[in-house]
């Protein structure tokens, strides 16, 4: 929003209180509201009333529903409700997010390489969600995505959106984000058009400026422009942007869209092999598609989550989960499970499945014929046999069948027969002799000189399964300098302990062969040769031949 003009009087609406103003533009105002019920902060985008006349106000409405059809998505505003205050302008009620847009925290402050892949792939998902419904957003740029309350982007601002077959794309552009076919005398704007936007933005969170701007030079438009049609995209002037991250942006911003990724999607695919070389954590692609095609799902596992509408029973416990209902449907129709629920790897590793243990009933079964599903009634188990990890022994002893009793033709039952009853007096006879032998012998046994010591006896038990014991630190305070055609790397050991060494690795955007050595001093020199920057990985090994979490460390020339 600008601010060179200022506010139009915000309207009266029903259960709002206004607050105060937020911004302003070229077509809209947006103030602070504070809803009654429920009681809440949201964003109101009023319509300016000298727009109502022309055909803003149809576009206003169609901003409306679009992003209402959007909003789901967790990385796109969502929107409450819309409608036409008193004095006839039309009105948008959004979420609020009080934190500055990203454009405004480029400029404060350098945002770092995985924040700025996070949000790439978060804003890209949204993008693609956006096209699969047939929009296209066509004003991608850092200050239309705000940070929500839990620090997360949130795309806004589909004022110019328009669907693929739309007669007139350039309308409204934003130019330092723009891709070269919207100066055309004919604009082509497209799939890839957005692409170009989605790469120009996360340059711009890296660089702290758009792509084709020259720090105290002339960014006119025209120049803008210009560069935007001839040059290459600039290097970024950071060492812990790698080659790879540059030529992703590189190809998102190829001046042909031909030359671009073909999808947004295929653009966060990107950012997230860029972060699984760096060693981040994986951001997922959430994409809300009710049909999404194969190769997505064959591609990348569960790096992409395709999520549907998600109906949850308030009476499931736990009442967040997804619902079984849900997931039999899926396989039954041979879908995915579209609640975007998946175990990690490690609570995968960390779980044992066991297999189940069939228990008689005590209580009546009653069998729903048509939901096939069997309704127990109340049992009461023992704690001892309760606990869902203990298995049956295999040397436990087996429960004695009840005797047989012996029935006339009537059903009435007869005497009993005595024979088992002394059967069994025997047997409890003869155990109370064996255990008594058994406590007579260990009395009269004399001491063992050879006797090991038992478990309370060592005076510092060590659980081999601690892991605390077992964790090593990193390296810290690493610095790389470039000396000559040399770069020379140090490091601290932060709990150094007798016998330990250093494993270092250099490495490799290319994929080539690296140097690499176990070392015993906390500095290493590694040929430059013809890059202009050189990274390591190190790691501190005990001499138990256990070894702590990588630490890298660069230095560039």
């Amino acid at each position: 929003m600008s601010s060179k003009r200022a506010p139009a009087p915000p309207p009266q609406l029903p259960g709002f209180s206004y607050v105060q103003p937020l911004g302003s533009g070229g077509f809209a105002d947006v103030y602070l509201y504070e809803q009654a019920l429920p009681r809440r902060r949201v964003a109101v985008k009023v319509l300016l009333a000298e727009k109502m006349s022309g055909g803003a106000a149809e576009q206003f409405q169609a901003e409306a529903n679009v992003m209402a059809m959007l909003s789901t998505h967790p990385a796109i505003v969502t929107i409450y409700q819309a409608g036409v205050s008193d004095d006839g302008r039309s009105y948008l009620v959004m979420e609020y997010c009080s934190k500055p847009n990203l454009q405004v925290r480029a400029k404060m402050a350098s945002i770092s390489v995985a924040e700025a892949l996070r949000v790439g792939i978060q804003v890209a998902a949204a993008v693609e969600t956006a096209h699969r419904a047939g929009i296209l957003h066509r004003d991608i740029k850092p200050a239309n995505i705000l940070v929500t309350e839990y620090n997360r982007p949130a795309l806004t601002d589909f004022g110019i959106a328009t669907t693929a077959e739309a007669s007139d794309p350039a309308a409204g552009m934003s130019i330092p984000w723009s891709p070269p076919e919207s100066f055309a005398d004919s604009p082509d704007f497209t799939v890839r058009s957005d692409v170009w936007a989605l790469g120009a933005t996360v340059y711009n969170l890296l660089a702290g400026r758009s792509p084709f701007e020259v720090p105290g030079g002339r960014n006119g438009g025209a120049e803008l422009i210009r560069r935007i049609e001839s040059e290459p995209v600039a290097r970024l002037d950071r060492p812990d942007a790698p080659l790879s991250l540059h030529q992703v942006l590189e190809r998102a911003m190829a001046k042909r869209p031909v030359d671009r990724y073909e999808s947004a999607v295929a653009f966060a695919r990107a950012l997230q092999k860029v972060q699984i070389e760096l060693s981040h954590s994986v951001t997922p692609i959430d994409i809300l598609d009710d049909s999404p095609p194969l190769e997505d799902e064959e591609e990348d596992g569960e790096l992409t989550r395709v999520r549907g509408i998600v109906s949850i029973d308030p009476q499931t416990a736990p009442a967040a989960g997804p619902t079984w209902e849900r997931t039999a449907i899926a396989a039954e129709r041979g879908l995915p499970d579209t609640t975007g629920w998946a175990p990690s790897a490690t609570a995968a590793e960390a779980t044992q499945l066991r297999p189940p243990t069939a228990i008689a009933p005590a209580g009546p079964v009653t069998t729903a014929a048509d939901e096939g599903t069997i309704v127990r009634g109340p049992r009461s188990i023992p704690a001892a046999t309760a606990s869902p990890t203990t298995a049956a022994a295999p040397d436990s002893v087996p429960p004695v069948p009840p005797l047989p009793s012996q029935t006339d033709p009537s059903g009435a039952p007869g005497p009993r027969s005595r024979r088992g009853l002394w059967i069994a007096l025997g047997v409890a006879a003869a155990a109370v002799l064996v255990v008594a032998a058994v406590v007579t012998a260990s009395l009269l046994a004399p001491p063992s000189d050879e006797a090991q010591p038992t478990e309370t006896e060592t005076s510092e038990p060590v659980d081999p399964q601690d892991p605390v014991a077992e964790f090593i630190p990193a390296p810290q305070d690493g610095s790389g300098r470039v000396d000559g055609d040399q770069a020379v790397f140090r490091w601290i050991n932060p709990d150094p302990q007798e016998g330990d060494t250093f494993l270092w690795q250099q490495v490799r955007l290319d994929g080539g062969a690296a140097a690499s050595s176990n070392i015993t001093e906390s500095t290493v020199t590694v040929p430059l040769g013809d890059d202009t920057q050189v990274c390591i990985d190190v790691s501190v090994r005990r001499d138990t031949g256990q070894v702590s979490d990588a630490t890298r460390i660069c230095a560039a020339s």
